[in-house]
């Protein structure tokens, strides 16, 4: 008798039971002293928008640390237009292994009908271009295409980071 692999399953429609939750987007509660808020579309590659995405984020406080305090943690699906939102803080910077500082940055997995499973990437700021430009993992990243991790300041407070799955301008994602 043989086995043969079957075709894994693609996910989707998404199922959200319990998967969101009310204060799923808000890492910090709305009006926390220097909150900021990060949003964007989630988009396919035929540069349509995915109103049935989930964005996960992890990140480290301001202070760069893994606080028991500090969930750290945001969970937000798309609406019917593909947005996301997460309200936080922004974090501040960590220690690079071997030495260094990594650029203050939130990880991001990404939740969507026709991935088999989750994509990864990290938001970056475009405001933190110093801390960015000494960063080890975004230097690895070729030129053309860092900025597709970098959240731009849209207003004080506010950041767009649109999540581009495949196609023109697709954010890079790291094989983890």
């Amino acid at each position: 008798m043989s086995l043969e692999i079957t075709p894994s399953q693609t996910i989707g429609p998404y199922l959200g039971i319990v998967l969101p939750w009310p204060d799923g987007p808000f890492v910090v509660p709305a009006g926390t002293p220097g909150a900021i808020t990060i949003t964007g579309q989630v988009i396919d590659g035929a540069g349509q928008v995915l109103p049935d995405a989930m964005v996960e984020t992890w990140q480290a406080d301001e202070d760069g640390r893994f606080d028991k305090g500090f969930r750290g943690f945001g969970r937000s699906a798309t609406d019917v237009n593909g947005y996301y939102h997460i309200v936080t803080v922004k974090p501040g910077s960590l220690p690079a292994p071997g030495g260094g500082k990594e650029a203050p940055h939130l990880d991001v997995s990404v939740f969507s009908r026709g991935l088999l499973d989750r994509v990864v990437t990290r938001i970056y700021f475009a405001d933190e271009a110093g801390a960015n430009l000494a960063d080890p993992v975004l230097a690895q990243v070729p030129a053309d295409r860092r900025d597709t991790l970098l959240a731009v300041l849209t207003e004080p407070g506010e950041y767009r980071f649109d999540i581009r799955l495949q196609g023109e301008q697709e954010t890079v994602f790291f094989d983890v």
